[in-house]
């Protein structure tokens, strides 16, 4: 399943990672990531993102658009139920 492939992908690429891939729209085409590492602490948001993207980059041939929400152990706590977890 492509959820799980960028799951997997994402958890390879990121120290410490702890990642959720949805399907909102049901379409396997337009999906969010949230993703919450130690390995983010101290690093500006772009570069969060770019950890991220250069995993995945190759599933792009497959997704069209990919949501991304990163974060930091602490922030995520503070923010989750922002967003339903």
């Amino acid at each position: 399943m492509i959820l799980e492939k960028i799951k997997s992908k994402i958890e390879k690429a990121v120290p410490d990672a702890t990642v959720h891939v949805l399907d909102p729209m049901n379409d396997g085409q337009h999906l969010q990531a949230f993703v919450i590492s130690s390995a983010f602490e101290g690093l500006p948001v772009f570069k969060q993102q770019q950890m991220v993207m250069t995993a995945i980059k190759d599933m792009f041939q497959i997704v069209h658009a990919l949501g991304l929400k990163t974060f930091t152990p602490v922030k995520w706590n503070e923010v989750k139920s922002q967003y339903g977890f």
